[in-house]
């Protein structure tokens, strides 16, 4: 998943950043109030950390304009000020949930995952497809109860579309989701991954809607 992160102090992005990548996220990282509120109006993120003092235009600003624009992606509201009266209106602005600073990163990743699978429409952080398992916390997939070895592009996609099951996603949704910016992609990229996967998970579990993209069904209730 993409995850756009804005944050003016360097430190502190940092460390957010290299902690988002290693739970196997795509990560991109803007410090000023102008860039972000461009970014996110422009971009396809699964989320959003959005610090409230900016240079250029506050976050609290940044985030009316995007709800406003109907940018509905979850966020995460970061701050230094950590007033009930700001916290109430950071959340009637829009926000999904709200983080004072100092944070442990563990808390931030928590809350994150608990905000993107809100949005998604998941109650916990393992979601299960018929023999299929997926543990956001671990970041580990299983097969009828035996560990699957993916590498972390691959965990990304099934991730994805387990995240997303029973709606068709589109290649260029993935490959938005799946790569940096400034990844030289390969237009076949996603269908050699996609082929990858089948052969650790089996043929049926990721079906392909010729000319539209790739899908998990669901499990009929």
């Amino acid at each position: 998943m993409r995850i756009l992160l804005v944050e003016d102090d360097q430190k502190v992005a940092e460390g957010v950043v290299a902690a988002l990548a290693s739970s196997g996220y795509v990560v991109d990282h803007v410090a000023d109030g102008e860039t972000a509120w461009f970014k996110g109006g422009t971009e396809p993120y699964s989320a959003v950390i959005l610090d409230l003092g900016l240079p250029g235009m506050d976050g609290l600003s940044i985030l009316k304009r995007w709800r406003e624009e109907g940018r509905d992606f979850p966020v995460l509201v970061l701050t230094a000020r950590g007033s009930w009266n700001e916290r109430v209106e950071g959340i009637d602005a829009g926000a999904d949930d709200y983080l004072p600073k100092p944070f442990r990163i563990e808390e931030l990743l928590a809350r994150l995952r608990a905000i993107v699978r809100r949005s998604t429409g998941q109650a916990t952080a393992v979601i299960e497809i018929g023999p299929l398992a997926l543990d956001t916390r671990q970041m580990r997939v299983a097969l009828d109860d035996e560990p699957v070895h993916l590498s972390p592009q691959e965990y990304r996609l099934v991730s994805y579309l387990m995240q997303h099951a029973g709606r068709v996603v589109s290649q260029l949704e993935l490959t938005e989701q799946l790569y940096s910016q400034d990844f030289e992609r390969d237009s076949n990229a996603i269908e050699v991954m996609v082929g990858r996967v089948r052969k650790k998970l089996g043929n049926n579990l990721i079906q392909t809607r010729r000319g539209f993209g790739y899908i998990i069904e669901k499990p009929e209730s």
